[in-house]
């Protein structure tokens, strides 16, 4: 069964508040090998100019497993996650993220197509931090497999 294209368009409200800590800072760059010490020595990082040990470009995926939960748990939607490949993802950043961010993410799906008896969802996150200001639009893709 294909994805309801009525929710192209639709708009989520907004995540809780995630408070990024300088330990999930961390364990993240070692989960994903980066290395750079500005990632776990908040020395480091504050001689670079940032207020506290700065998160690797794909952490943002943390804010945003949050708004992809309210697209699959949305009845009307029809994504079946047993169906679900993870096709695309990109992150366009206003700045990057430090520990003691405060962020909140909305998502909008933005696509829905349906091609050759698959279904592509497009869904940008826009991350904002505790004063509005965005941060950065993380903007996934999912792939749900058709009927075998």
């Amino acid at each position: 069964m294909p994805v309801n294209a009525s929710v192209e368009g639709r708009v989520y409200p907004p995540t809780d508040p995630y408070l990024v800590g300088r330990e999930k800072v961390r364990e993240f760059a070692r989960a994903v090998f980066a290395g750079h010490p500005t990632h776990s020595d908040p020395v480091a990082a504050r001689a670079a100019g940032y207020p506290d040990v700065v998160a690797p470009p794909t952490f943002p995926i943390v804010i945003t497993a949050a708004t992809l939960q309210q697209l699959l748990d949305d009845p009307d939607a029809g994504v079946d996650f047993t169906r679900v490949v993870h096709g695309d993802q990109r992150f366009s950043f206003s700045r990057p993220i430090v520990a003691g961010d405060e962020l909140t993410a909305t998502m909008t799906i933005t696509s829905v197509k349906s091609i050759g008896g698959h279904s592509m969802v497009t869904a940008e996150s826009a991350i904002a931090d505790a004063t509005g200001a965005h941060v950065v639009t993380a903007t996934s893709t999912l792939v749900v497999r058709g009927d075998d």
